[in-house]
């Protein structure tokens, strides 16, 4: 749901539960990125668990559009093999500190953040994720999330998910903003979340 300025707490209207905040963020010269975060619209917390996790794995997909997309894992590695294979969900083991998940279907994202809440993961988008990418692969194996922004132009984009906080940073050499919120609008209606550009 996206309401106008003045539906603010206090005036007729009153504002959902909860709320999308999608802003361009500025993380140097050269940088594009467009900052996600979700939160409780009264008391600005973080929404975490089972909610969190549903509407992530609904309004990530919608991002990527028709982009392929996969998942990259670079902690706790043990946790995410056991995982996936309780669940049969496939992931390669891209380098020595890395397992991707190509295309995890709505229902495996869910699992996945629900389960892995607390870690920082990875998702790319765009021709380049549907093929192993042993360079990108090789950097998250050592920098993690960092290796993420000399790499990201090669891509529609790279997201670094911290779920726990209720953030996703998009870097993306193509996505703004105000398209960020035209592609999330739709999927994040039936969770009746306020859609915001604070700034």
């Amino acid at each position: 749901m996206s309401l106008p300025p003045e539906a603010l707490p206090g005036n007729a209207f009153e504002l959902p539960a909860l709320s999308l905040d999608v802003e361009a963020l500025d993380l140097g010269p050269g940088v594009k990125a467009v900052g996600l975060e979700l939160i409780e619209t009264n008391n600005r917390e973080p929404v975490r668990g089972k909610q969190a996790a549903e509407i992530w794995s609904a309004i990530l997909p919608a991002v990527a559009g028709d982009e392929h997309y996969a998942l990259d894992f670079f902690s706790h590695l043990e946790r995410v093999r056991e995982f996936c294979s309780a669940r049969d969900i496939k992931f390669r083991e891209a380098s020595t500190r890395c397992i991707v998940l190509q295309q995890p279907r709505q229902s495996q994202l869910f699992e996945l953040f629900e389960r892995f809440a607390g870690e920082t993961f990875g998702i790319r988008a765009g021709a380049a994720a549907e093929s192993p990418d042993a360079a990108l692969e090789g950097e998250l194996s050592k920098r993690g999330v960092d290796a993420y922004q000399p790499a990201y132009e090669r891509y529609y984009f790279c997201a670094i998910c911290e779920p726990e906080d209720g953030w996703v940073t998009l870097l993306s050499p193509t996505l703004w903003a105000s398209e960020v919120i035209r592609r999330v609008r739709p999927a994040a209606q039936p969770f009746d979340i306020y859609i915001a550009r604070p700034h």
